[in-house]
């Protein structure tokens, strides 16, 4: 297994954020990976993610938020969270000029990338990863959150559980549909927003996360030529 690297991601150049950077012998691509709103990039969830793509041949930045990075149990404002995607982005580029780049992230981290792409183009960016892309809180189904993605003009992969109580199905399918052939929905049946499953399924938690890692080098690897 490749080893994570520690490194500092510079921001605005007044800030600075940790990172982890992965990069496995045979990479090529690499996935700028963002954390969600409660669990940072070390968590244990992210480090499977991390770990299982670059056992497919994916290098991968994870970074933190400003506030992650501070210990705080609230979010950062969309515009802080936006210019740590950039920073991050950048730091990958600058490490791997040579490989073909994607952006993204688990929940939160997804959106906040969605929407940076779609406020100005994250550069040399080919395509954009969200794992449980969070389209409304809760308990408070809505699209809401769903307009900026049409202004977002880049292959885009939703990699989502059935039973995710932050996508509801029946919200997120035409919310996809509308987006085009641009966009890929992933389903892993009976899967909620952390992609566990029930034992009654018959299934592993590691078999939805082995699904979705496996689609997600088949995604980048089809959009390399």
């Amino acid at each position: 297994m490749t080893t994570a690297q520690t490194i500092t991601i510079a921001i605005d150049g007044t800030d600075s954020v940790s990172g982890l950077w992965q990069r496995p012998p045979d990479a090529r691509a690499c996935l700028v990976l963002a954390h969600g709103a409660g669990a940072g990039m070390a968590h244990k969830a992210m480090a499977a993610l991390a770990d299982g793509l670059a056992e497919r041949g994916i290098a991968v930045l994870r970074y933190q938020f400003p506030s992650m990075e501070r210990g705080s149990k609230r979010p950062d404002a969309p515009a802080v969270a936006h210019a740590a995607v950039r920073a991050a982005v950048a730091e990958a580029d600058r490490r791997a000029p040579d490989l073909p780049l994607f952006a993204g992230g688990k929940s939160f981290g997804g959106r906040m990338t969605s929407q940076a792409q779609a406020l100005v183009p994250l550069a040399g960016v080919r395509g954009l990863v969200f794992f449980a892309f969070p389209l409304h809180p809760a308990g408070k189904p809505s699209i809401e959150r769903a307009p900026h993605l049409s202004d977002v003009a880049l292959p885009l992969l939703f990699l989502q559980g059935t039973r995710d109580e932050l996508a509801q199905l029946d919200l997120l399918q035409p919310v996809v549909a509308k987006l085009g052939e641009r966009a890929t929905l992933v389903l892993a049946e009976e899967a909620d927003h952390a992609f566990h499953v029930k034992a009654s399924t018959g299934r592993k938690d590691t078999d939805v996360l082995a699904a979705f890692l496996e689609a997600t080098a088949d995604w980048m690897a089809a959009r390399l030529g």
